[in-house]
């Protein structure tokens, strides 16, 4: 027997399908009590330069122009009230999604909550799913060994 499938249902299937992408950590905070997390500004200069140079071997006379463009934006005018970790992740399409993680249920013996586990690296890959973003990053050498973490969406803000 063969399956049919509808164009509506699979415009369903890849609307509520989970993305991932390649992200970067641009602020970092964490604390057992709470606290007031506001998202940072960021600041980008770039820069065009030319030059020409004549001359010899042994001499030469060189001389060039460069023009400088810097973008700023500004912290952003909201905070958050939260306990845990706390992430800016800066998005491939210029977006930053805030992400919180307050700690688990240890499901071990001794304390009964372990706090979130932080990436140490600025560089790791997030698979959005619904308000949850997991955060996957290698911690070996060879990169084969991964570690993750589960974090809550608390907002996705436009690009500046």
């Amino acid at each position: 027997m063969g399956y049919r499938f509808s164009i509506a249902s699979i415009l369903v299937v890849s609307i509520y399908a989970a993305q991932t992408f390649d992200v970067k950590i641009i602020n970092r905070q964490t604390s057992e009590s709470g606290y007031s997390y506001v998202v940072r500004g960021t600041s980008q200069t770039n820069t065009n330069a030319n030059a020409a140079c004549n001359g010899t071997v042994n001499s030469a006379i060189c001389s060039g122009t460069a023009n400088s463009t810097t973008t700023s934006t500004p912290a952003q005018a909201r905070s958050y009230n939260v306990t845990g970790a706390t992430l800016s992740l800066q998005l491939p399409d210029g977006r930053v999604a805030v992400v919180n993680c307050a700690s688990k249920p240890n499901m071990g013996f001794g304390t009964p909550r372990r706090s979130c586990r932080i990436p140490l690296v600025d560089n790791v890959q997030a698979e959005f799913d619904g308000d949850g973003a997991r955060l996957k990053w290698p911690v070996s050498l060879d990169g084969k060994k991964i570690e993750s973490e589960t974090y809550k969406i608390l907002a996705v803000l436009d690009k500046p």
